[in-house]
């Protein structure tokens, strides 16, 4: 009876630990905990447990190596190459904002009408750190803290299309595949701007009004968008000065 009621608790084991990836509770990249650990806070065997862990691992869900068993990046198959296409294409920087805002749009609306008790109280301490490394003067830490915001609030959608897909696309953001973003957040103006808009945006899904949390993140969006592009426009203007500058260089004599 044991071989046959151990494949079946298996697969529940599998369906279970999927539902988790599905839902964002385990997140890619993410490090499972021990073999033995797992198996005793899931309350199953290690047998069982192994066998579900080897079930994942041929949907492409988990990859398991010397460091241990991670979640995949099951997005990277596309992001990857696309990031490559993307990077440094002027015209793509303003396709991403206009995709974002179409879709960020919805999903703050949305998280303003499902976001749940500990989903509000998540995203008032993550704008509360974000207020603390403003003070702090660190870039690095409120540029963390802006992409946990937002992927917060993919989470309080509750859209699992809306947060799997913006989760990859902030980890292309992250790479500064569409912009470079130290340099923004060296600029401090840029800086006291975004704190604002995040604020407002933040504030409107807590107080669950889904009209002032579409309408702060098409500002917020909207005023990023045109910095890049008048940081890009500045920039060439210098290179083209520095060029004409040292015209002479190319000349005879």
């Amino acid at each position: 009876m044991e071989g046959l009621r151990t494949p079946k608790l298996a697969e529940a084991i599998a369906e279970h630990i999927e539902r988790l990836i599905l839902e964002g509770v385990l997140r890619p990249g993410e490090k499972l905990a021990s073999e033995r650990d797992l198996a005793e806070r899931l309350e199953v065997s290690r047998p069982s447990l192994r066998d579900a862990l080897e079930m994942l691992e041929k949907r492409g869900l988990l990859a398991t190596s010397r460091d241990g068993t991670r979640v995949t990046q099951f997005l990277s198959g596309l992001t990857d190459p696309l990031a490559g296409l993307l990077q440094s294409n002027e015209q793509v920087t303003a396709d991403y904002f206009e995709y974002r805002a179409a879709v960020e749009r919805t999903a703050a609306g949305l998280a303003a009408v499902r976001a749940t008790a500990p989903e509000r109280q998540a995203i008032r301490e993550c704008l509360a750190e974000m207020a603390a490394a403003h003070e702090a003067l660190d870039a690095d830490r409120e540029a963390e803290a802006d992409i946990v915001l937002h992927r917060l609030i993919y989470a309080a959608s509750h859209n699992l299309v809306i947060l799997h897909v913006m989760r990859a696309f902030s980890e292309m953001l992250r790479r500064d595949i569409f912009f470079n973003r130290t340099s923004l957040f060296a600029q401090a103006a840029f800086r006291d701007a975004l704190l604002a808009q995040h604020k407002a945006i933040g504030e409107a899904v807590v107080a669950g009004d889904p009209d002032a949390a579409e309408r702060a993140v098409y500002e917020h969006l909207k005023f990023t968008g045109d910095t890049v592009e008048k940081t890009r426009v500045d920039a060439a203007r210098v290179d083209l000065a520095v060029r004409r500058l040292n015209r002479s260089t190319l000349l005879s004599g």
